[in-house]
């Protein structure tokens, strides 16, 4: 899949895997995300591994992330958004989900997935909605994956 990079002003968006900063996507998600709290590093790095990524970077410091499960032909899901709190109300969340929203491999899709409990404003921008039928929605969800006992 080619690498997309879009820059402006001092900022860059990129899909390259090998510049995606694993440990500080770790500390965001980890510590301050509410949704994957205490995943360990070796998660995000495989989820990394495994999606098509959209980091966010300030003069080469990673200051957001989004990231893509898809086959790139029916479905995609949209997970792990994120723009680190001292960059938000510059329209950056806006600028990365237009790169998302815009990758050449993600046209054409029957369906789109998110889970969220913030920023809706946002994502209804891109044609987001509540499920109109969501008695047809099943999930398997463990919240306490990530817990530990100490």
């Amino acid at each position: 899949m080619e690498i997309i990079e879009i820059t402006f002003d001092n900022f860059l968006i990129t899909t390259d895997k090998s510049k995606m900063d694993i440990t500080a996507i770790h500390d965001f998600l980890s510590k301050y995300s509410g949704w994957s709290d205490n995943i360990p590093f070796e998660n995000v790095k495989t989820s990394v591994d495994h999606s098509l990524n959209f980091g966010l970077f300030h003069d080469d410091k990673q200051i957001g992330f989004a990231r893509i499960i898809s086959d790139f032909s029916t479905i995609a899901y949209l997970g792990d958004i994120y723009v680190l709190e001292n960059y938000r109300g510059q329209g950056l969340s806006k600028k990365l989900m237009d790169a998302v929203m815009g990758h050449p491999n993600l046209q054409g899709l029957r369906r789109w997935i998110l889970l969220t409990s913030t920023a809706e404003w946002l994502y209804e921008k891109y044609g987001f909605t509540k499920l109109p039928k969501p008695e047809l929605y099943m999930e398997f969800f463990n919240p306490n994956v990530y817990k530990t006992d100490k």
